[in-house]
């Protein structure tokens, strides 16, 4: 299995963090955890399916996830290959209106933000491609011609800042008190922007700065204690619910 990360163009970098090839000439199956933007998905080839619970469920051929908090269970089969678009926190509301905290823990198909028809030349193109770099500027050339009016909402930025500076161990009503805003018209603002309330978006950064954080020489009573959390068994709790296993576990597979 390969998977290889390009830069965006100048145009695109405010917007989007990085783009991947993903290819795999055999089934497998793998988890992906939760991430601090949206994600497009474009399958050139191959299918893609993820397991909610037991049941295994196909993904369109090009699709949109939203944020989500929870790991999540994919599976490809033989020979598949997908184009990947990372977006920044902020990125994915410059091209899509639709209320991005609607996706919440959602994965949709893009014809639900666009025609059909212009899909299909999408897609068709993309297939059509022989190289990365020519499938990545196909992708490019579609996501610019969507470009509107960027978004630029200087509170939402300022608790991004916040939440990432205090590296997602920040209460809310400490948020509410630095930015000098009540918790009702901030929810709302960043969860149309960032697609998913403060408090759930600081706790995915908080638990990723957990796992970056984790040094085997450590215990895990430090590593609670670092990232904020007053007992190690909300800590394991809360890192299973985002990881799908025990830290422990987790950290014995790295």
């Amino acid at each position: 299995m390969r998977f290889d990360t390009y830069i965006p163009g100048d145009i695109l970098k405010p917007y989007i963090k990085t783009f991947a090839i993903s290819e795999a000439e055999e089934e497998n199956v793998y988890k992906v955890l939760p991430d601090t933007g949206l994600v497009i998905g474009f399958q050139y080839k191959g299918k893609l399916s993820y397991f909610n619970g037991e049941e295994q469920i196909k993904l369109n051929s090009a699709g949109l996830s939203g944020l989500n908090d929870r790991y999540r269970i994919f599976k490809n089969d033989a020979n598949t290959g997908t184009l990947l678009v990372y977006f920044r926190e902020t990125g994915a509301a410059t091209f899509f209106k639709h209320p991005i905290h609607e996706l919440f823990r959602e994965s949709v198909s893009l014809d639900n933000f666009m025609l059909r028809s212009e899909l299909l030349i999408i897609e068709e193109q993309l297939c059509e491609a022989q190289t990365d770099v020519g499938k990545i500027q196909v992708i490019e050339q579609f996501l610019i011609s969507r470009i509107k009016q960027p978004v630029q909402d200087n509170i939402v930025l300022a608790a991004l800042s916040l939440i990432y500076k205090n590296k997602g161990n920040i209460r809310i009503k400490d948020l509410l008190e630095q930015l000098h805003i009540s918790q009702s018209p901030l929810e709302k603002r960043f969860r149309q922007i960032v697609g998913a309330s403060p408090k759930k978006f600081a706790s995915i950064v908080r638990l990723r700065h957990a796992i970056q954080q984790h040094n085997p020489l450590n215990s895990l009573t430090d590593l609670t204690y670092e990232v904020g959390f007053y007992d190690q068994a909300h800590f394991i709790k809360e890192f299973k619910n985002f990881t799908g296993e025990t830290p422990e576990a987790f950290f014995s597979e790295k």
